[in-house]
């Protein structure tokens, strides 16, 4: 198991000095005159572990947040954990970090299934479950789980969007998809399903999926290709999609080929698969790519680039996921500051769910995050890209949920 623990200056102190009873203002957990306690578990090991640098980077944010002061004169003490993208290992480092290590909140933990394992149990508990990196549908309900808020813009929306954009650009066509065995998967699945309605079985001649704990997908590509489709829809986590771009340039087969934007990563996804056998590939976007000439002198790249000089001088500067983490660690210290000196959970959540218009950090030129008490989508636009020689290019219009 690995742990990442970030405390900067603080030394024992005991339970009673972390956990403070209920008051009439809320129930402060975690939370003391010198530090925030912030929970976190994502996948070091396991099929998923290219998103560990996720945890890698909100740990380096974190302290340089500490460094510079913390938060409201508190140390942010973050306490990250292995889930190896293990349902059943998610439900027991959340249960570790809620009820033993007694967390303020939850940020940013990874995952379609590992969040779903832990959905109910958090908002029983009326733990803060904080900007999850996944993008599944159903984490904007704010009526049945008013403790869980999103992020990026839903998975069905993305598939809405290139069902759209392959209905206008291939109206004659013989698809396939392969996706995920799980509500992110599904996602994709009912969102293709939502533009072409009656005609999807028509349309979609091949539908293959697979299961997070496989090996390859090598037979599914192989089948997907005899189905004589000549568009490919990808919903896979980066390992699978590499293996899916690889394999379809390996047995010749060149389809239309769509991809879920959280495999768009060039370090994770393009680069393990062979940047020359991913040309064409669209995908969409709502961050900046590092890779992109044109924000090569922004200044919240420079920014960006100066603190990963800085704290993760080994990361790699090409790797998107280092720009996801940063961005919406970003929204989180935001959010930790409107609560002022009030860190009941009820205030966090509260703040959280009235995030004014900002401009994240490295997010596209136009897009805003933004929360209410009834939308708890923070993001909701995305552009369309396709992968040309050695980056991604943006084109089109920027496409609103």
């Amino acid at each position: 198991m690995k742990r990442r623990t970030l405390l900067t200056g603080l030394g024992g102190l005991a339970a009673a000095n972390i956990i403070r009873p209920a008051s009439a203002a809320g129930t402060l957990v975690g939370v003391t005159k010198t530090e925030i306690k912030i929970g976190h578990t994502c996948p070091y090991s396991g099929n998923a572990s290219s998103y560990g640098i996720q945890g890698k980077s909100h740990a380096a944010y974190w302290k340089r947040v500490n460094d510079m002061g913390g938060v409201a004169g508190r140390q942010i003490n973050f306490i990250s954990l292995d889930d190896a993208y293990n349902p059943a290992k998610t439900v027991e480092q959340t249960r570790r970090l809620v009820e033993q290590d007694h967390v303020a909140l939850l940020f940013n933990q990874l995952g379609t299934p590992t969040n779903s394992a832990i959905h109910k149990y958090v908002n029983q508990k009326k733990v803060p479950h904080l900007f999850l990196s996944t993008s599944a549908d159903k984490w904007g309900d704010y009526k049945h789980f008013p403790w869980t808020i999103g992020y990026a813009p839903s998975y069905r929306t993305e598939a809405q969007i290139y069902g759209k954009y392959i209905k206008a650009n291939r109206p004659n066509a013989k698809a396939t998809l392969i996706y995920q065995n799980d509500d992110f998967g599904k996602d994709y699945l009912h969102g293709l399903q939502d533009v072409y309605g009656k005609d999807f079985d028509k349309v979609f001649v091949k539908v293959v999926t697979y299961e997070s704990s496989d090996a390859t997908v090598d037979s599914q590509v192989v089948t997907m290709k005899d189905s004589g489709a000549d568009v490919l829809v990808t919903a896979a986590i980066p390992k699978f999609a590499a293996q899916v771009i690889r394999k379809t340039f390996d047995i010749g087969w060149k389809p239309f080929h769509v991809m879920s934007n959280v495999s768009a990563s060039i370090a994770a996804t393009i680069t393990p698969a062979g940047p020359e056998k991913a040309e064409g590939v669209v995908t969409s976007q709502y961050l900046k790519d590092p890779t992109d000439p044109e924000f090569k002198d922004s200044p919240d790249m420079k920014e960006w680039r100066g603190f990963m000089a800085k704290y993760i001088p080994d990361g790699d500067v090409t790797d998107v996921g280092y720009v996801y983490a940063y961005s919406v660690a970003n929204l989180m210290h935001i959010v930790l500051k409107q609560c002022g000196d009030d860190f009941t959970r009820e205030n966090i959540i509260k703040q959280a769910s009235n995030v004014k218009p900002v401009a994240l950090p490295l997010l596209l030129p136009d897009m805003m995050a933004h929360t209410t008490p009834t939308d708890f989508r923070p993001l909701k636009q995305l552009q369309l890209a396709r992968w040309k020689i050695n980056t991604w290019e943006r084109f089109g219009e920027i496409i609103g949920a």
